[in-house]
């Protein structure tokens, strides 16, 4: 490119241009900010790009809330996330998978186990940020339909935004847990008989 006197012009980007490229990383650091200001971020670390499957086939815990979250990759993309907030829980055959695939090997398969022989994984303050769950479950003292912001039943710091939807109860119980998920966090996370395995193919949980 030259100017108008024929003289090469190197290294200038009009004003223009740069709000154009400017605008998209500006919105997504606008976009994180507000929901930072809002106490929707959920997960306090970058997730990453894969979600993971986690299986059990029983859970059981004591302080139990679920509200709406959001979950933020290393790029500043927002994920939106059901976040489940457990003070105190107990898991038996826990199963973890996730499945990565890679130039020339292909699908490559992590699965993590434990809790299984009567001796079910320990967790306290135990929050996952879910984007599909089922299973069989059964609460006590359900409260469905609470402002997230007031939640009282679970770990301390897990509530939501205000006026945003939430339930809590004081114990719940899931027998055939499925969920998937962006991330997972714990206080203290106690895993008995803990295996895992890395093998070729896709191999989940479920």
């Amino acid at each position: 490119m030259k100017d108008v006197h024929g003289r090469p012009v190197t290294g200038r980007v009009s004003a223009r241009k740069f709000a154009v490229l400017a605008v998209p990383a500006f919105a997504g650091t606008a976009a994180l900010a507000i929901a930072l200001a809002n106490g929707a971020l959920a997960a306090s670390f970058a997730v990453s790009g894969q979600q993971f499957k986690v299986s059990a086939s029983s859970l059981k815990g004591d302080g139990f809330a679920q509200y709406g979250g959001v979950d933020a990759n290393a790029r500043g993309d927002l994920l939106p996330v059901a976040v489940t907030a457990i003070k105190k829980a107990e898991l038996n055959n826990l199963c973890q998978s996730v499945v990565t695939k890679l130039p020339v090997l292909g699908n490559i398969s992590l699965n993590l186990t434990a809790g299984g022989g009567g001796k079910p994984v320990q967790a306290e303050n135990l929050y996952v940020d879910a984007t599909q769950l089922s299973g069989n479950a059964a609460f006590h003292n359900i409260e469905i339909g609470r402002d997230a912001s007031t939640l009282d039943k679970g770990p301390a710091e897990a509530q939501g935004m205000q006026d945003a939807f939430a339930q809590q109860a004081d114990d719940i119980n899931i027998t055939d847990l499925k969920q998937t998920a962006w991330a997972t966090n714990a206080g203290t996370f106690k895993l008995s008989g803990l295996s895992m395995k890395i093998s070729k193919g896709k191999k989940e949980c479920f």
